[in-house]
């Protein structure tokens, strides 16, 4: 297997044109490739600087887990800092989690902080929806967001080799009205959804509007725990 490192956005999309398969941190397709066989090329973005950026609205594809720090918002760090044990968040990469994960775990942090995607295929590199870069998995160069007011992470205890644990994150967002908005994202199994609403007048209000959402389905404890972070972080936000 030839290992192509590109350092520039031509060279990369060069070879995804040539057919080289992204790599991420290796983590998750190491072992697919030992059972099915490994391909004749692929390609690792570690030293393409668009993918290793991290700033307070931007954080590159290529970063590894254990580097999301205080410069990106509480709930994308908290999200990044509970996935897997150390070893691994050393290994695994933001674009690796985000688009080649079936537990996905940094994406409802992303989906709070409403990011865009930026993306890579043969044609070149554009912005598109979190959602469908997720859906149609393109090569992921990295996410973008406006900094939220605040931002809140919960994630359930789990047991290794059990299910996904339950995961709700949230965020409030000033909107070009001026006025503030709830952006909240569970993850359920392996399903994870995702709701907005204006902040209201008042928590019972904002936790009455997400009942009539995909939200109030949930079960018992999981509507609980989406109450106890909603109000919160809605606390939190009161003054301002």
């Amino acid at each position: 297997m030839l290992l192509r490192l590109p350092t520039t956005l031509s060279e990369a999309q060069r070879y995804l044109a040539d057919g080289a398969v992204p790599v991420g941190g290796a983590t998750l397709v190491w072992a697919l490739w030992q059972r099915d066989g490994f391909p004749e090329q692929a390609m690792s973005l570690r030293r393409l600087p668009e993918a290793n950026h991290i700033a307070r609205e931007a954080l590159g594809a290529a970063v590894l887990l254990h580097q999301v720090d205080d410069r990106v918002p509480d709930v994308l760090r908290r999200a990044a800092s509970t996935v897997g044990t150390g070893a691994v968040r050393r290994t695994a990469t933001v674009g690796g989690n985000i688009v080649g994960s079936t537990l996905r775990c940094l994406l409802p942090a992303a989906l709070v902080l409403d990011a865009r995607a930026t993306v890579l295929d043969p044609d070149g590199a554009y912005e598109t929806d979190l959602s469908e870069a997720v859906a149609k998995r393109p090569l992921l160069l990295g996410i973008r967001w406006r900094d939220p007011v605040a931002s809140g992470y919960y994630k359930a205890a789990g047991e290794a080799g059990g299910p996904p644990p339950f995961v709700v994150a949230t965020a409030v967002h000033t909107g070009d009205d001026g006025g503030h908005r709830l952006f909240i994202a569970v993850r359920d199994g392996y399903e994870v959804i995702s709701e907005t609403t204006p902040r209201g007048t008042g928590t019972d209000e904002v936790l009455a509007a997400l009942e009539g959402t995909d939200l109030g389905s949930l079960p018992a404890e999981a509507r609980e725990e989406v109450r106890r972070e909603v109000t919160a972080i809605l606390d939190r936000t009161a003054a301002h």
